[in-house]
Order: structure tokens, then sequence, then C-alpha cells
């Protein structure tokens, strides 16, 4: 039976190890890090500007969290939204490079490195993607291993011929 919520979306089995996804890009401005602060991540140098020069990050940064949450905005809007996605399992080597400072663009990509089939459920697949998100000056500000779950089209193919 089609789904119909996703019977126009990529499945698994259009999805190709070393497709590599360009992801929008987001400039971050001093509100949306003071707003993004005030509710998840409350630490002076997402806060206050002036204890903000004086701590290690030298300005006003934004919460690696923040850089995360706009990473994974930019996936939904370049990629997520358009496949069979059934929802994220978890990430691993989260690495915050350097900060996201007022008014740095992010961007990036995500490079899918891994497909399989669910042990557990063969009618679904699990992508690995690869971000790797800099600023506009080309520097590194996060990488991450991101695991989604992806609809097959024909969940009850052989596993063998679903990869």
């Amino acid at each position: 039976m089609t789904n119909t919520v996703t019977a126009d979306r990529r499945h698994f089995e259009d999805l190709v190890v070393g497709e590599v996804i360009t992801l929008g890009q987001v400039t971050v401005t001093r509100d949306m890090i003071f707003a993004f602060a005030r509710e998840f991540d409350p630490l002076p140098f997402h806060l206050d500007e002036a204890a903000a020069r004086r701590s290690l990050l030298g300005g006003l940064a934004a919460s690696g969290w923040q850089t995360a949450a706009l990473s994974l905005r930019m996936l939904v809007d370049t990629f997520l939204g358009k496949v069979a996605s059934m929802g994220g399992l978890g990430f691993s080597d989260l690495k915050w490079k350097q900060p996201v400072m007022v008014d740095d663009t992010i961007t990036g990509t995500a490079t899918i490195s891994a497909l399989r089939r669910s042990r557990s459920h063969p009618e679904r697949g699990i992508v690995t993607l690869q971000f790797d998100i800099h600023n506009q000056n080309n520097d590194p500000v996060m990488s991450m291993a991101l695991a989604n779950l992806v609809a097959l089209r024909v969940p009850d193919a052989p596993v063998e011929t679903a990869l």
C-alpha cells in the first residue's frame, strides 16, 4: 500500500552513499542569539555582551546547540523535507570547532556516508549523514554524524535487493 503522504518523496532506495546535500545558509544575528540563549542556553557569553567580550570566546557567540538546530533546519529545508523521513535516531561525533559569532553566516554540506536496512524493522532504512558546517570565511564551525530513518518504497522487498 502506498503512503499518500510520502508518495512523491525520495525513499531509501533512491539514496546513494556519497551524495552531497548542499545546505542553505543563515546569518546569525544578535537577536537570534539572545532569543535562543534566553530559552535554552542562558550562559553569560550568550546573553551579556560585556561578559562575552571578557570570555574565552571574545564576543557574543551563538550556543553550539543553536548552531546544531540551525543546521538541522537547513537539512530539513534542503533534504529531509523531500525524503520519506520517519524521524531521527541520534547523532554522534559532534564537534563545535569554533564559535559562531554575531552576524556570521553559516552554511555547509551533509553527505550520505552510510545506508543500511534496519535489522529490527526491515521496512525501514537508516541513512547516516555527515555534517560539515562552516562560516562565511569557510572556517569550520561544526561537524557531526546524524542517523535518520527513511521509509522503503517497497517495504516487503527482500533485504538483499533493497540496498
